[in-house]
């Protein structure tokens, strides 16, 4: 396989942009999206040239109740189907499973009897053996798929060599880079990027790249990715996603040089409809708690908690970051 490699001038073909806006950003509002908001967004995408939308969740209700969340926490069929229709058009619809958290063999259905096209896993690196088994599953069951093997700033070297290999051997068709906790530089982007391709490369593979922006990095280092191989690419609305949000779709489209992206429907959405989900109270973005997680490698779970109590004394958090590091 020829290695990808992007410049500023020309685009490349492979590049497809994922619009993760109601999975991530459901994290913010737990999914209680409106119908208007998500048709919307559905009819945004198409105009945009969009390549996927992914619409949330196969969480299982066992373990989530439904009287917690909205209904693009579990993606039932007819849910989407009330929105697409049977999506007669290029753009192609994706749902994200969990591993531990999803009943994949009774909620994901046969390709067939599906509106979906792509099945993605989400998966902590112990987890690999159950991630592939369900990767297996959605891929017999006529799915795209593809992985993200999440936290891997905290994830050892040769750890992550075997975890790569593993993921690669099996039918997977796209494995992603995965920036959890909003740590890395660019630099080490290109060097991870470096180490994915090498996977990729070797069988048949390709790779993607979701970022979060916690040191206000998400869009350098999706870039950096592309310009390294990196062909599915990930982004929201606005950046809108759990705590310091993720890669601006704006951006992303703005600097990308495909001529089937459009830029302006997606600023026409945000006119409609950004504001008016933080005027809610859906609060998500670039903040001084967020890059303290993101400076020392942490789950932004602490800096969610501070932004919630309304804490200011940024200066006494940092030192308690540091605290629970030692």
């Amino acid at each position: 396989m020829e290695k990808n490699n992007g410049n500023l001038v020309a685009f490349r073909p492979d590049i497809k942009v994922v619009d993760c806006t109601l999975r991530d950003g459901g994290l913010v509002n737990n999914f209680a999206f409106t119908d208007e908001f998500v048709k919307d967004l559905y009819r945004t995408n198409i105009k945009a040239g969009i390549d996927y939308m992914e619409f949330g969740y196969k969480a299982s209700k066992e373990i989530f109740s439904t009287k917690d969340y909205g209904k693009w926490k579990f993606c039932e069929e007819e849910d989407i189907r009330a929105i697409v229709g049977n999506n007669d058009f290029d753009m192609k619809i994706a749902v994200m499973t969990d591993v531990g958290r999803t009943d994949y063999k009774n909620d994901i259905l046969k390709k067939e009897d599906s509106v979906i096209d792509l099945v993605r896993t989400a998966t902590y690196i112990h987890q690999i053996p159950t991630a592939i088994e369900m990767i297996q599953d959605a891929h017999e069951k006529g799915y795209e798929t593809t992985v993200n093997i999440m936290a891997i700033s905290k994830v050892r070297e040769e750890e992550l060599d075997k975890g790569l290999e593993l993921l690669a051997e099996c039918d997977v068709d796209v494995i992603y880079l995965v920036d959890s906790f909003g740590a890395f530089y660019p630099e080490q982007i290109r060097r991870l990027t470096d180490k994915y391709m090498n996977i990729a490369e070797k069988y048949g593979k390709k790779i993607g790249m979701h970022a979060h922006n916690n040191q206000q990095l998400a869009f350098a280092n999706t870039i950096e990715a592309l310009t390294n191989g990196a062909s599915l690419l990930d982004a929201t609305v606005s950046g809108m996603g759990r705590g310091a949000g993720n890669c601006y779709m704006e951006s992303l489209l703005a600097f990308l040089r495909n001529p089937r992206y459009n830029l302006v429907p997606v600023m026409d959405f945000v006119q409609k409809y950004i504001k008016a989900e933080k005027e809610k109270g859906n609060i998500w973005g670039y903040d001084i708690p967020y890059l303290l997680t993101g400076i020392l490698n942490s789950h932004p779970s602490s800096a969610i908690k501070f932004m919630n109590e309304q804490r200011e004394d940024y200066s006494r958090f940092y030192q308690e970051l540091l605290d629970n590091m030692e």
